[in-house]
């Protein structure tokens, strides 16, 4: 653990602008303090703490009109541009479910909040910036030269706070419980339960009841139900996609905030370990040397069963995941079928 001792709110600002085109999260990385904290320091020199007030800010937003949407983790970050429209509040679980803005938000999760505003030559660049209790970036709203400035400073002034000091009170972040003890059993149990899904969403549950992280469940299901492919296959599959031009389903989340695309991709970029989605509303940033496992995973739904790619970092929490696009009531896509199933499997499959 860094046992650095924490600079000042001064000096973190010295040192931000001594390095102006250095990302926020790289800085606050260097500095040895959360991306909060940096961001907090400029609290009055561009910067104003907002309450994270999510029901609020969803409803604000929409009248703000089209803006991009950020959500990231470590290894992937996925930006939208559309409107936060088709809004639906909710303490423990809030949405949007707009055609280009799909979020599926947890509240109580969200511990900080900012509106920034950025100098860049003649423009000022400004965004909405919420952070976790550890100070980690859980989701972003940055303003476009479409978005309605009037609506935007009024959704700010509403949500302004009271307290405006240059430093935040860090606190710690639940994880997720400990796994249960794995034993023959568990594995019956697991199989049973999976054979009897009838809607993907039933299977969070089913991990809950049986205390297994998503990663356990899956390397122990069998290969019926999930099968191990080469770390390459997430990029074999964008390509792929591209090619045949078929929609597909691509989320990216963190404790706060899942954010999904629906449609097709289309300019596909390799760079360095990144591969990129560069296309008009949708960009996504994958770092490809951070998925340690990737997996075909196959879910009964009473529309017969569904095909997810799932990619895992070293620290066996989920990266990405992709569906073919559907609705319920629909069966999966053929041609996602079809690519899900091609992909390229791990030479040594372990025996289930």
């Amino acid at each position: 653990m860094d046992q650095r001792v924490k600079p000042a709110p001064h000096e973190i600002r010295r040192t931000r602008a001594e390095n102006p085109k250095m990302r926020e999260r790289d800085l606050a990385a260097q500095l040895g303090i959360s991306e909060a904290e940096l961001v907090a320091a400029h609290c009055g020199e561009g910067v104003t703490r907002v309450e994270p007030r999510v029901n609020d800010l969803l409803t604000g937003l929409e009248p703000v009109g089209e803006v991009m949407a950020l959500t990231r983790n470590e290894s992937a970050v996925h930006e939208k541009i559309g409107v936060y429209d088709k809004v639906v509040t909710g303490e423990h679980t809030a949405m949007a479910l707009g055609e280009n803005i799909d979020l599926r938000i947890f509240p109580k999760v969200w511990a900080h909040g900012f509106a920034v505003e950025k100098r860049d030559g003649d423009e000022i660049r400004r965004s909405l910036q919420f952070f976790d209790a550890a100070g980690d970036a859980v989701h972003k709203v940055h303003l476009r030269p479409a978005s309605n400035l009037y609506a935007y400073q009024k959704l700010v002034d509403q949500l302004v706070s009271s307290n405006q000091e240059p430093t935040v009170a860090l606190g710690t972040v639940s994880e997720d419980d400990a796994p249960g003890e794995l034993t023959p059993q568990t594995v019956e149990d697991l199989r049973d339960r999976w054979s009897k899904l009838t809607d993907v969403h039933q299977f969070f549950g089913m991990l809950r009841t049986l205390k297994l992280s998503r990663q356990q469940a899956v390397q122990m299901i069998g290969q019926d139900y999930a099968w191990k492919l080469d770390p390459s296959a997430v990029t074999t599959m964008f390509h792929g996609a591209a090619e045949s031009g078929q929609p597909i389903m691509c989320f990216v989340g963190n404790r706060g905030c899942i954010q999904i695309h629906s449609g097709p991709v289309k300019s596909i970029t390799p760079m360095g370990p990144w591969i990129n989605v560069l296309d008009e509303t949708f960009h996504l940033h994958l770092r490809t040397d951070h998925i340690a496992e990737a997996w075909a995973v196959r879910k009964p739904t009473k529309d017969g069963h569904v095909t997810s790619l799932e990619a895992y970092g070293a620290d066996g929490k989920m990266i990405i995941q992709f569906f073919g696009k559907r609705h319920e009531g629909e069966v999966e896509r053929a041609d996602w079928r079809s690519l899900a199933e091609s992909l390229p499997r791990l030479a040594e499959q372990s025996a289930a």
